[in-house]
């Protein structure tokens, strides 16, 4: 699952105070600091009492009351010993009745034939609306095949309290179930992971259970369905309704079974001879689909040969759907995204979403070919999908724009990291929602890039290869990908899965160099904490370069205090440490200027050369470093060029004309949208309106990025034209360039913008909401008094039910700003206190009255 939503935003974050590590005397007191690990409860792989083999799912749906109808047979055996009772998970049903299915064979003593007649038997169950139990009619063994039909009504917006998951989760949604939102279609959506589809079916909702399905929807005859496995018949009712079929032949765990109904228009593709690709998106997305969705075929065939193991699901959809709760969902044969991956042709200039699209795929081979046997090993599901990002990338765009993406996942965890740290397999984890972090998802994608270094392309790939084969349609924990490893190496692994897998942390290190006599010495320290994080065990490479020539060499660091010598004939342009940029750690190193500039020269991965620019910032006055940094809005890879176009904001020294004639050419010429996006930037911080013929220049470009970058440079300065400018872009179909549009009305604060204001808000996506809310805010608090009161329905509202946690956030701060008005504040306290997602709670504690 992608739980990670590209959105340009910040959240305060007030990290808490510090817990008691245990009792000791007063004057050796030592609190733990507020980042340790918080252990809780052992948390065992399920039981397995009974295997569900294959669950038949009939259902029709109560748009008004948002109910489900259902009626589900389960056909099971006990596990291993004997049973007399089915234990399902149900929450919050309504159970109508239960009942046993057999059939007994009888000859007829007329024909002299034998026929089988079928027998439904009521059963006794109980039910405490989370867990039902069924008394079978007597004990049955393993080799016992039964059948049980249960009939019932899932109310997933009725569910009892300790029912739904902690920010709400329901397993099933009804969007826009009574048709009054204007612009926004009805649809009915799921979401199992981790254990919510027991809100919605009768079934052992744990990983370690697998099964195969057969789920028989009925709809009204113009929604189109979407589920696992195969469409095998779409059937029209005497009621005018349809009933289509899905049928997957394959087991795959419960939390892994979905469906969607609702209005589309679809995509096809195919891969090979039996195997259709379809891409699911709102009507209006249609000539697009392709575009957005379009290079799975590649994906699908790259993952193949890259782990040497064929896609194995009988179709694969994509869907995008409104509201969805998480990024998206890799759903056996079918993933479902959020809306926001749905966009125009132009769009697609600025980015696509290839990272989201490539995780989701990657499932269908760690996560649901091979399931992590508890929530426990979540990691060996996301860390896979998680590195199978940065694999395409390296495939597709090269080894930097990998590198890049790499950069972004480390900086990720380790910003996480100054928070909590916690092992990536968690055996006491005190919530199983809070195992989705950058820990199971980033740091584990890092993790395995340097497993891959340590082991090499061939071993890493053939052990990936023999795990999936091993524990293809089952499950796994980290011992089995462990083995795997160990088995094609021939080494004994474990140092490496215990500091990384098992324990919390990483390497917090701090490199101090020297020269004399013809050698280099680095003293290299492990300053992590020792108390929660290990000493660790790290293999890497150190390059050092002599006269422009380079030596590489193999080191292994795994003291606390360690020293190693290499020979040079004379002092060191430069000393690499980690030359190939695969460490996870914190890394202390200083260098001088001119090994910073040797650096960015002979840098061969972006991630040196990004580090050498980062380290020669804010030191323009220098002219070689003020050369490099002009030259490097020529570098090769497309990030480097806009970092050292950012690093001339607000410039106005030395040869000030040469770089703005450099900037003007990236952001007219630059091949990257956000290079050309960063030079109007850059050229709009230089607080003149020299480079006005430029911004209406550039108003024209192919970027949408950069037409919102240019129409803010244009308009702060209130030119003549700029309500001209400001009407002809505030219907534009991109968020980004009507938030621009927006800044500019901020700015005027004119009444009868409200409405402009308003409209805009209502057809915005979840993800784009947050930003716009600001500025609306800065509208506001420059409004009167009647235009704030105005706004404070629509504000509560939203701050109150907006699907995502972050719209919440944004509507609630901005009511921030208007606590002058009377009951504002009573309001936001009420806001607060009503709140039930955990990370929102939290976020409201933190910042308490601001």
């Amino acid at each position: 699952m992608q739980k990670k939503l590209s959105i340009f935003f910040v959240f305060l974050f007030i990290v808490s105070g510090s817990l008691a590590k245990g009792k000791t005397p007063a004057d050796t007191l030592r609190k733990a600091p507020s980042w340790a690990p918080k252990k809780g409860p052992y948390r065992p792989t399920r039981t397995l009492k009974n295997d569900i083999l294959h669950t038949q799912l009939e259902l029709r749906f109560d748009w008004l009351r948002q109910h489900a109808l259902g009626s589900a047979t389960i056909t099971f055996k006990p596990y291993f010993y004997p049973q007399n009772t089915l234990e399902l998970d149900a929450k919050g049903f309504d159970i109508k009745g239960i009942f046993q299915l057999d059939t007994l064979q009888r000859l007829d003593t007329v024909t002299k034939q034998y026929v089988r007649e079928y027998i439904s038997d009521p059963l006794e169950y109980t039910y405490n609306k989370s867990l039902l139990t069924i008394k079978l009619r007597r004990a049955h063994t393993r080799f016992d095949t039964l059948h049980v039909l249960i009939d019932y009504v899932a109310k997933p917006n009725e569910l009892p309290v300790g029912i739904a998951g902690p920010k709400g989760d329901k397993g099933l949604y009804f969007i826009n179930a009574d048709g009054l939102e204007e612009g926004k279609p009805q649809q009915i959506w799921t979401q199992g992971e981790t254990e919510y589809n027991s809100c919605w079916m009768p079934t052992v909702d744990s990983p370690n259970e697998k099964m195969t399905q057969d789920f028989r929807l009925t709809v009204e005859n113009r929604f189109k369905t979407l589920s696992n496995g195969k469409l095998v018949e779409s059937r029209i009712n005497a009621d005018s309704t349809r009933t289509d079929r899905w049928v997957q032949r394959l087991p795959h765990a419960p939390y892994l079974a979905a469906f969607v109904v609702g209005d589309f228009a679809v995509a096809r593709d195919t891969i090979r001879s039996g195997l259709e690709l379809s891409y699911y998106v709102e009507p209006q997305y249609a000539p697009y689909a392709k575009a957005i969705f379009g290079r799975t075929r590649e994906m699908i065939e790259f993952f193949e040969n890259k782990f040497g193991v064929e896609y194995q699901w009988d179709k694969y959809a994509q869907i995008a759907v409104r509201d969805f709760v998480a990024g998206a969902m890799e759903n056996t044969s079918m993933t479902i995204h959020a809306e926001n991956v749905q966009t125009d042709a132009r769009a697609l200039l600025d980015g696509n979403s290839d990272d989201v699209i490539a995780h989701e795929l990657m499932h269908h081979w760690f996560g649901n070919l091979v399931t992590c046997e508890s929530w426990v090993h979540l990691s060996l599901n996301e860390a896979f999908a998680n590195y199978s990002e940065y694999l395409w990338n390296e495939h597709k765009k090269g080894t930097a724009e990998a590198d890049l993406w790499s950069q972004g996942e480390q900086q990720q965890y380790l910003g996480e990291a100054e928070q909590k740290q916690e092992p990536l397999i968690r055996y006491n984890y005190t919530d199983m929602e809070d195992m989705f972090d950058s820990h199971s998802y980033a740091k584990g994608g890092q993790i395995l890039h340097m497993l891959r270094k340590y082991v090499g392309d061939e071993a890493f790939f053939t052990a990936s290869r023999n795990y999936l084969i091993r524990n293809a349609f089952g499950t796994a924990e980290v011992n089995h990908l462990r083995e795997a490893f160990e088995e094609v190496t021939g080494e004994d692994l474990n140092w490496f899965f215990n500091q990384w897998f098992l324990s919390s942390g990483h390497p917090n290190l701090k490199i101090e160099k020297s020269f004399d006599n013809s050698k280099v010495t680095l003293k290299i320290s492990q300053l992590q904490d020792s108390a929660y994080t290990p000493i660790y065990r790290l293999p890497l490479k150190v390059g050092v370069w002599v006269n422009g020539q380079k030596t590489t060499h193999d080191i292994v660091v795994n003291k606390a205090r360690q020293t190693f010598e290499f020979p040079a004939a004379q002092r060191p342009d430069l000393v690499d440490f980690d030359a190939e940029r695969q460490l996870l750690a914190v890394i202390e190193y200083e260098k001088s200027k001119p090994e910073l500039i040797f650096q960015y020269q002979h840098g061969e991965k972006y991630r040196a050369r990004y580090e050498a620019m980062i380290g020669l910032e804010n030191q323009l006055a220098d002219s070689t470093v003020r050369h490099l940094m002009m030259n490097a809005m020529n570098d090769k890879f497309w990030k480097i060029r806009q970092l050292a176009v950012s690093n001339f904001s607000e410039y106005d020294g030395l040869e000030f004309n040469e770089v703005e004639r450099i900037v003007q050419s990236k952001a007219r010429v630059d091949a990257h949208p956000r290079v050309r996006m960063e030079a109007v930037i850059t050229l709009g911080s230089f607080g003149d309106n020299s480079n006005d013929p430029l911004f209406r220049e550039a108003l024209n470009d192919s970027s949408y990025q950069v037409i919102s970058a240019a129409l803010d440079a244009y308009l702060i300065g209130k030119p003549d034209d700029a309500a001209d400018i400001a009407k002809r872009f505030e219907n534009a179909p991109n968020n980004e360039i009507v938030t621009a549009v927006a800044n500019y009305y901020a700015g005027l604060n004119k009444p009868e913008q409200y409405d402009w204001f308003i409209k805009k808000m209502n057809g915005l996506k979840s993800a784009e909401m947050y930003n716009f809310l600001q500025v609306f805010g800065k509208y506001l608090i420059r409004s009167n008094s009647d235009v704030q009161r105005k706004a404070l329905p629509m504000l509560e509202t939203t701050a109150r039910n907006a699907s995502a946690y972050f719209v919440r956030f944004g509507a609630y701060q901005v009511l921030g700003l208007l606590t002058d008005i009377e009951g504002v504040k009573a309001m936001r306290k009420d806001i607060r206190n009503a709140e039930r997602d955990p990370k929102l709670k939290e976020m409201y504690g933190q910042v308490g009255e601001f």
